[in-house]
């Protein structure tokens, strides 16, 4: 029997399936189609050998026992088939043992995503992304289940809420092949829009002058809305019908059905552009259709738009209640970056109709797995975009892990912003820069400051800037240059908490007499950390924090990343009254801090570090102590990225732009690599895997793939615009 798979596995499940365990394996090939396995029952080759070697029995030659024994050469013959077949079963067994490791996770992910009706390029190209934290494991457990989910749900895009849909006034159009169901979902999204806005702001359109009754169909409908309805022949421009709408901010148009192979749908596309106002097209999914079909109404119909000098951004699901799965058609949705606004499940206007709720949507098509009957292999019915798959999925993953960025770490749409200066005059740059520094960070966006060392970074003119903490303790994406602050430390420390309100403050250094009594007046928090040489009061004596560390009370220790690799923060803790800066005994109430950072496999010493902190906060700042620990690499990285960034590969670029750029790369490369939620893990996966994996520390390789990310974002941009502005 012949078996073909798309791997060696693949291939060895089906004879598994259809001859048992002791098939045995007659020859294998690769082919175009995947692998190719001949193999045979075991029964039939022993049955098969025995009829053969069997010889009549009158011609069987009695020997005398004193003759010498020769072999006859039927026995001989058997003798080597009873060899071969034993060498087959271990042919067979190392086989299966070299083709067939065990279920990895990876496998276990891609085979419930195809049970439950994904394609097997978005699967591919999901679980490309798996993070190293769940990679080690084999078990499909909620976590794993989890991450998938979360996945899924980022590729598909949506709108945050009906109001950025309802709220903006335009021309909207639905398009689709016939029978999709555009004239009832016109009379939902009317009816939602006036239980909004009215009935006087909005306007009823139809081009069906080809089916019976769809004029009267949406007729009644405008009525029982109490919306005015207008016909329009499919071969008139929209234009036509604009000045007998005056008043009107919201016009819905119900176009005829075409199918995606009709020619046509390139003219009817073409007239909904025909006027001066834009037109928003919004194209309707059947869920009950096959993936082919979804597929080339998808490619057909954004070609047509494409074609008639217009895009096709957003779709509507309509038909749910009638499909046997949910998958396929989001699957599409997916992997052509359309956002999916509305979900159409039912004839009742307008209750069976409802906001697309991504993380519903995902669990739901989960929900309907059903079990493989053939084993997994590669379909054949996604081949409309092939030889280009692995760039469209390259573009969409490249657009999904933007848009999570944005969406997961706080000020990184600012550091995009920065990214769009290069290239344009400097002047401009100027301009533009100071006004997107003037409120920023603003009020509630900062919680917290870590203010960088006033000097410059070594081999470098340039001093590493400071970084703002969120409410929740994440760096904000895009720094804060020093040399745009006021002079003085105790006047930055006033206008930081006048601006934003900062109550946290993490130093290099001891804070100044005149700025310590502030932050004490103020009540604030704050951390310094400072040399072992560092000099305090202790028991009525002078040390160093150097020498009292031996006296410190442990604490315990917590595990932390030091400068790209992983490790754990022993403390202990001592109060400590007055101290020396400089020449200058300062009096304050503090607590002083000790930590070795230790290797986590090895259990080696990497560093000694010493803070202070008033006392009154107690031991609850060890949060803020690895905050300070943790952020040494900023200027290391940012260095690197500095370097990343020659000027000439960007036109005209400003040396304080260019260190933004640099110093925000390195600030969301080091908060990725120490972050432990699953944001963070996910986007770590998605970043190591643009460089083809992790070579070198993960911070340093999470920066790299940042400034690729950017790169390629920028030639997109370029492709996109041809010339970058310069006005």
């Amino acid at each position: 029997m012949r078996f073909v798979g798309i791997n060696s596995r693949e291939a060895m499940r089906q004879v598994r399936a259809a001859l048992g365990d002791e098939a045995l394996i007659l020859a294998n090939r690769h082919t175009e189609q995947g692998v190719e396995i001949l193999a045979m029952a075991e029964s039939v080759a022993a049955e098969s050998s025995a009829e053969a070697v069997t010889p009549p029995a009158t011609e069987l030659r009695q020997q005398s026992p004193a003759a010498p024994v020769h072999q006859d050469p039927a026995q001989a013959f058997e003798t080597m088939s009873a060899r071969l077949l034993e060498e087959m079963r271990a042919m067979l067994a190392r086989e299966r043992s070299q083709a067939e490791p065990a279920d990895t996770l990876s496998e276990r992910l891609i085979l419930t995503m195809r049970e439950a009706g994904f394609g097997q390029a978005l699967a591919d190209e999901v679980v490309a992304t798996l993070p190293e934290e769940l990679a080690a494991g084999s078990t499909l457990d909620d976590r794993a289940l989890s991450w998938l989910t979360r996945q899924l749900v980022k590729r598909l895009g949506s709108l945050d809420d009906e109001a950025g849909f309802m709220d903006r006034t335009g021309i909207i159009a639905l398009i689709g092949p016939t029978g999709v169901g555009k004239t009832t979902t016109t009379a939902k999204l009317t009816a939602r829009y006036v239980m909004r806005h009215g009935t006087r702001p909005v306007a009823l359109v139809t081009t069906d002058s080809f089916r019976i009754g769809a004029h009267e169909q949406l007729r009644i409908y405008s009525r029982l809305l109490d919306v005015p309805m207008y016909a329009l022949n499919a071969d008139q421009p929209v234009s036509e019908l604009l000045g007998r709408m005056k008043g009107k901010s919201w016009i819905i148009i119900d176009t005829v059905g075409m199918s995606q192979r009709d020619q046509r749908v390139i003219e009817q596309v073409r007239h909904l552009h025909g006027g001066d106002s834009p037109v928003r097209l919004v194209l309707l999914l059947n869920a009950a259709s096959q993936p082919e079909t979804l597929e080339e109404v998808v490619v057909r119909y954004r070609q047509a738009a494409q074609a008639a000098g217009g895009e096709l951004h957003d779709c509507i699901i309509s038909k749910q209640d009638e499909a046997g799965r949910l998958a396929p058609v989001l699957d599409i949705i997916m992997r052509h970056g359309l956002r999916l606004l509305f979900v159409s499940h039912g004839q009742r206007v307008p209750e069976d109709m409802s906001l697309a709720d991504p993380a519903a949507l995902i669990e739901q098509s989960f929900a309907e797995r059903v079990p493989l009957t053939a084993p997994l292999a590669r379909p054949v019915t996604e081949p409309v975009a092939r030889g280009t798959g692995s760039l469209l999925g390259q573009g969409r993953r490249l657009a999904t892990l933007l848009r999570t960025l944005r969406q997961h770490l706080p000020g990184f749409d600012r550091l995009e912003e920065v990214w769009n200066l290069p290239g344009l005059p400097v002047s401009i740059q100027q301009q533009r820069l100071d006004s997107l520094l003037a409120e920023y960070p603003h009020s509630g966006q900062a919680l917290g400051m870590l203010w960088s060392e006033r000097r410059r970074v070594a081999g470098e003119a340039w001093s590493m800037p400071d970084v703002a903490l969120s409410p929740e303790g994440i760096w904000l994406a895009l720094p804060l240059l020093q040399h745009r602050q006021v002079a003085g430390q105790q006047a930055r420390l006033e206008a930081a908490l006048e601006q934003c309100e900062i109550g946290v403050h993490l130093l290099n250094g001891l804070p100044d007499g005149e700025a310590g009594a502030w932050l004490e007046d103020q009540a604030l928090s704050w951390c310094s950390q400072v040399r072992g040489s560092q000099r305090v009061e202790h028991a009525a004596e002078r040390s160093s924090l150097a020498m009292l560390g031996a006296v410190g009370e442990p604490v315990g220790e917590v595990r932390c990343r030091f400068r790209g690799v992983p490790g754990r923060l022993e403390l202990a803790t001592l109060p400590v009254g007055s101290m020396l800066k400089g020449n200058r005994r300062e009096s304050l109430d503090a607590r002083a801090w000790f930590g070795e950072v230790r290797d986590e496999e090895s259990g080696r010493i990497l560093a000694k570090r010493y803070w202070l902190t008033p006392a009154r906060l107690g031991r609850g700042p060890q949060p803020l102590l690895l905050a300070l620990l943790q952020a040494e690499v900023l200027p290391q990285l940012a260095r690197r990225a500095w370097r990343h960034l020659d000027p000439g590969a960007f036109g005209e670029l400003r040396a304080d732009v260019r260190l933004l750029m640099a110093s925000g790369l390195a600030t969301v490369a080091a908060h990725l690599d120490i972050a432990e939620d699953e944001g963070a893990m996910d986007l770590r996966a998605e970043l190591l895997g643009l460089g083809g994996g992790r070579r070198r520390r993960r911070d340093v390789a999470l920066l790299e793939s940042l400034v690729q990310l950017f790169m390629v974002r920028d030639s997109i941009r370029h492709l996109g615009l041809g010339e970058r502005e310069t006005g």
